[in-house]
């Protein structure tokens, strides 16, 4: 993987020095700022949102929050230098900035692939070993999961204070200042590929994989619910009413909605993880075998954007595609907050630890075997709404518009 702050203009055979063009300062400095800023605003929300919101600490909100931050880190020390070296053409961080904007490039870089392979697992124990998810998917171990997984991307990270370095680049008609590396580049290629096989292509080829079994049983086969089956009838002869039936029947519908949904929301972000990265990946793969490497402004310019627009864009897809999440983030742009801190509208968020430490729930068929993120659409209420005329009650659950 390249520097990202290294200046294009670098080659093996250093001539006349050429400034970017006004129209190359202009679009880049202004799209960079664009997607920079958007992405760090709502990143931020997404932090805001799960920590400050006691529904939505959840084991798989807690990986999303690691990915925001790991996003935030890239767009502060990638996507801001970049914008400054397209504007000056130069580095004008000094050589400490050097060293510190490239470690945390490749921190956050790499943090977020861990946080994607971490939440991909989850996913797939929480749906396909729901048994097992009680135990192995809880809140204290997803947090446990997060340090270790930042804890040891910094340590490999560490390599990068010794091996970048301010570069004076002696042109014939100017002298330019560069963050680059200490040794020749040819040097960096068993880390290049490292990082390309570790953090890029393993975790596509593990997320392809497991996602292919969720989408098994979610969408080929019936929700796994053998264990409930046993449950309800034990649970219905200890119940001569109804009631019980009325929230089994809804509960089990929100769940599969809410199941299917929350892995369409996580292997969209899979997705744009892998298309979006693609191009400066293949770049960097192609270069490394090239005598000279293809460093054309406006294709660096597109890779670059890519990999920001990665970053800048999950908080979108949460909005889009959680319910949760889109009335979280309301919340939080309104500035006021709507009586007491509770899951929203149609909530169904039941965590393992707060099913096996709560009263609320009233027997063993009542938990659930993964965390449901999203909430309940309207179109789900208006079908239960025709299938249940009489509206039974549902504990404390609220079904209501917010």
């Amino acid at each position: 993987m390249g520097n990202f702050t290294a200046s294009p203009q670098t080659n093996q055979t250093l001539g006349m020095w050429t400034d970017y063009s006004l129209q190359y300062k202009v679009t880049s400095s202004a799209l960079l700022l664009v997607i920079c800023l958007l992405g760090i605003v709502g990143n931020v929300m997404v932090v805001l949102v799960v920590l400050t919101t006691k529904h939505m600490r959840t084991p798989t909100n807690c990986y999303l929050v690691s990915l925001a931050v790991a996003d935030l880190m890239v767009l502060t020390a990638a996507g801001l230098p970049t914008i400054a070296d397209s504007a000056f053409g130069s580095w004008v961080f000094g050589h400490y900035g050097c060293l510190c904007i490239t470690y945390f490039q490749y921190l956050g870089i790499n943090a977020s692939s861990c946080s994607i392979t971490a939440f991909t697992i989850e996913r797939y124990i929480a749906i396909c070993h729901p048994i097992k998810a009680q135990f192995l998917c809880t809140l204290s171990r997803a947090k446990k999961i997060i340090v270790i997984v930042w804890t040891l991307t910094s340590l490999y990270c560490v390599m990068w204070f010794y091996l970048s370095d301010i570069q004076e680049l002696v042109y014939d008609n100017v002298t330019v200042t560069a963050c680059g590396y200490r040794v020749p580049r040819h040097f960096y290629l068993p880390i290049y590929f490292f990082d390309f096989g570790v953090f890029f292509v393993l975790p596509l080829l593990l997320s392809a994989v497991l996602y292919g079994l969720i989408a098994r049983i979610l969408f080929l086969n019936p929700l796994p619910s053998d264990h409930k089956d046993n449950n309800n009838k034990t649970h219905k002869k200890k119940n001569n009413n109804g009631h019980n039936s009325c929230k089994n029947s809804r509960h089990s519908s929100s769940t599969a909605t809410s199941r299917r949904q929350v892995t369409k929301m996580l292997a969209v972000v899979v997705v744009l993880f892998a298309a979006l990265w693609m191009p400066y990946r293949t770049l960097v793969v192609v270069n490394s075998f090239l005598d000279r490497a293809y460093l054309d402004n406006w294709f660096l310019l597109f890779c670059r954007s890519c990999i920001y627009l990665n970053s800048a864009i999950n908080p979108v897809i949460y909005n889009a595609m959680s319910q949760k999440f889109r009335a979280a983030f309301r919340k939080i742009c309104r500035c006021r907050r709507k009586g007491p801190d509770k899951p929203a509208a149609y909530g169904m968020a039941l965590t393992y630890s707060a099913v096996k430490d709560t009263s609320m729930v009233e027997s063993t068929d009542h938990y659930t075997t993964e965390l449901e993120e999203l909430t309940v659409t309207d179109d789900l209420l208006s079908d239960q709404k025709m299938m249940f005329p009489n509206p039974c009650s549902y504990g404390k659950v609220d079904f209501s518009d917010a």
